[in-house]
């Protein structure tokens, strides 16, 4: 399963001009979900309140029913138990999403890190290690963190 996950994901980004829109979409989603996964697991307990958020945030996003958002947190948990880097994945994405996005990912990557109302150290050096890497300025990282935060609070 995890090989023929791993193939999905390589032909969707391979080759444009090969890949189905179905496929790249969907490594598009991966690719997401496995961020989102990395940032639940960086602090290393198991939280259901950011699996919550997971869940949510990839079934709004991409506008799922609850049974596909399921099998592509699963999926993206498989692959993530067996990825060697994140730069993989953020790759991809960079050159495959727009800088609106991006700034998008981002957030989501934010609501799961404090979806517990705890922003733990590793969370947040993964957060900000994940937006360099897909190219999101130092100061739009700030800006959507702290627009986070104050929705939280408020």
């Amino acid at each position: 399963m995890l090989k023929a996950l791993t193939e999905l994901f390589d032909r969707a980004f391979a080759d444009e001009r090969t890949a189905t829109a179905e496929e790249r979409q969907h490594g598009v989603q991966l690719a997401t979900a496995l961020l989102l996964v990395e940032v639940e697991r960086a602090d290393f307990s198991e939280d259901i309140t950011e699996h919550e958020e997971t869940f949510r945030l990839l079934k709004s996003f991409f506008e799922l029913s609850d049974e596909d958002a399921e099998l592509l947190v699963q999926d993206a948990r498989e692959e993530a138990d067996y990825a060697a880097s994140l730069q993989q994945f953020t790759r991809r994405l960079h050159d495959a999403l727009t800088p609106d996005e991006k700034l998008r990912i981002v957030e989501m990557l934010w609501k799961v890190a404090l979806a517990d109302d705890h922003l733990d150290k590793h969370e947040d050096h993964l957060v900000r290690k994940i937006a360099d890497l897909l190219y999101v300025s130092h100061g739009d990282l700030i800006r959507i963190r702290n627009r986070v935060t104050g929705a939280a609070a408020g």
